[in-house]
């Protein structure tokens, strides 16, 4: 029974790096479920208080380095609320519309498309609006994997 809760736990964290890439993909939540059920098969005693509030403080980092990461780089290009919401947009549909390259072209074309037909953008805003939306995701992406890492990392030190 003890292997098989760590394959569940490990699987778990794996599911949350996948996420990382395919957006539709709740990492968080499988990063949390991992030590869910670490606990379940394991025990609860060995995650004390501390690891809790650190992990939560983590999770909401998490949530906040995504949103603030693609708003800075959509807004530093000179994007619009417009933009930002097409490139949420494209980042979920563009995985399944392209596998594996529509995770970078999506984000791109929905910021694009938002602001040239909401904004009402030249061809030239637009494309700086999508290559802000492209870098802002690229950035969240690897922040949002090294956060996950270090949350790893504190879970193994509770344990």
């Amino acid at each position: 029974m003890e292997v098989v809760g760590w394959i569940l736990v490990i699987a778990c964290f794996i599911v949350s790096f996948v996420g990382l890439v395919y957006p539709i993909i709740p990492g968080v939540i499988f990063l949390v479920g991992g030590f869910l059920l670490y606990g379940v098969f394991f025990s609860f005693s060995d995650l004390s208080w501390w690891f809790w509030v650190i992990e939560i403080l983590f999770v909401v980092l998490l949530f906040g380095a995504d949103t603030v990461a693609n708003a800075f780089g959509i807004k530093k290009f000179g994007g619009s609320n417009a933009g930002m919401w097409g490139s949420t947009i494209g980042l979920l549909i563009g995985p399944f519309v392209i596998p594996f390259a529509g995770i970078l072209i999506g984000p791109f074309l929905g910021a694009v498309i938002a602001e040239l037909a909401v904004e009402r953008r030249t061809v030239s805003e637009a494309v700086k609006s999508g290559i802000g939306s492209l870098i802002g995701f690229l950035t969240s992406t690897v922040a949002k994997g090294v956060i996950q890492v270090v949350m790893i990392v504190v879970f193994f030190i509770a344990i």
